[in-house]
């Protein structure tokens, strides 16, 4: 969801990096989920997106549990 955010921004990795004082290596890395961000790296991250993290919050919620509805009920399919 970062990367797609980042995107619809229209902001590349190497621009956000600059922004954060950090490396595309670590944007990159952070959207692969190579690397876990904490709140506080979260809240840095869509702030220099001009995102508004409670927002940008409420709806990884709303996907998060999306997506674990589509895992159960693949589940169920394939126990059948």
């Amino acid at each position: 969801m970062l990367k797609v955010t980042r995107q619809s921004k229209g902001v590349t990795q190497i621009e956000l990096a600059a922004r954060l004082g950090n490396t595309q290596t670590f944007v990159s890395k952070m959207e692969r989920g190579g690397r876990r961000l904490d709140a506080i790296e979260l809240i840095e991250v869509l702030e220099a997106l001009e995102v508004d993290p409670k927002a940008w919050l409420d709806q990884f919620i709303i996907e998060r549990k999306n997506a674990q509805k589509r895992v159960k009920s693949a589940r169920k399919i394939s126990m059948q």
